[in-house]
């Protein structure tokens, strides 16, 4: 069954496997089987149910905004009696839920949008992504990126055991590491990536994570540092391990505060070090990150005054 966008009038690439029709003899295939790689929904209709007319067009939409997670089978019990005989169906529309072979859930009725969209995410929520590498890279980027480190290291996990090289998911996952406190980890996770590809720009920003952890390592305890800072405001050094340390504690703006402090009152201080730390800060932060965008521009600022 081809199915088109009413939008733009194109077929959507991944979605024309994602709804199709099935019958009593391909039943088994369509979603027995398949639904062992993903949930699978059986869509019991027939052509004078008008509650089914109005069901469809919702499950169809859901289904491909899903892109890939779960997928669509619909049988028309007029045709292929026997599955819904079998399986106790009385009345319809009926849509019943498979997940690894067996029934899991479903609902009966035409029921309204948000609470089909709301099933598929129930019914989906554990279940490993489905898609390309590139798909799943950027699904596991968006996860990390929102604080869900657990989910984006399971996806990471996956793209590794399709391509145990893969450099962008080897990074991502020591990345996930890092940024819960699994440091050893995440050194040996990083140690699997190639010494010729030790310069991808990922595999960077998680080498500056390590290092600024590293750093924080041998700093005292941030009131101690800040107490060292006030009684002397000229203590560069103090000022630069208070920073390191704030880093680490989460707090990137007032880790910035005081390297461009620094920068501020002594641009050549120990070989221009408050400009690198700041650099080195923004590699491990990444470019998009709100405090690397906001440090280089205030960096630019003090530097081209």
């Amino acid at each position: 069954m081809t199915i088109i966008d009413q939008n733009s009038g194109e077929i959507p690439p991944a979605s024309a496997n994602l709804i199709k029709d099935t019958t009593t003899q391909t039943f088994m295939k369509d979603v027995i089987e398949e639904s062992r790689q993903q949930p699978v929904l059986i869509d019991f209709w027939a052509p004078w149910c008008g509650p089914c007319k109005q069901l469809t067009p919702i499950l169809e939409k859901a289904v491909r905004a899903a892109k890939g997670k779960v997928k669509l089978v619909k049988m028309n019990i007029d045709e292929h009696p026997a599955i819904p005989g079998q399986m106790g169906i009385q009345s319809i529309p009926a849509v019943i839920a498979f997940v690894n072979g067996q029934p899991a859930d479903g609902f009966m009725g035409a029921v309204p949008e948000g609470q089909i969209n709301a099933f598929i995410e129930r019914l989906t929520k554990n279940q490993p992504p489905t898609g390309t590498a590139a798909d799943l890279l950027k699904e596991a980027d968006a996860a990390l990126a929102a604080g869900d480190a657990e989910t984006a290291a399971a996806i990471y996990a996956q793209v590794l055991g399709e391509d145990p090289e893969n450099i962008t998911a080897l990074a991502g996952l020591a990345r996930c590491y890092a940024e819960t406190g699994a440091i050893d980890q995440a050194a040996q996770t990083l140690a699997m990536v190639p010494e010729s590809k030790r310069n991808d720009p990922a595999v960077k920003a998680v080498q500056a994570i390590l290092d600024l952890a590293a750093q924080a390592e041998s700093l005292g305890p941030l009131a101690e540092l800040e107490q060292k800072v006030s009684a002397d405001p000229k203590d560069h050094q103090a000022r630069f391990d208070l920073a390191t340390a704030l880093n680490a504690a989460g707090k990137r703006a007032e880790a910035t505060d005081h390297l461009l402090e620094i920068v501020r009152r002594d641009r050549k201080w120990n070989d221009d070090g408050a400009r690198k730390q700041l650099v080195q800060l923004f590699e491990a932060w990444g470019p998009t990150d709100e405090a690397t965008t906001e440090g280089r521009r205030r960096l630019s600022s003090i530097l081209f005054s």
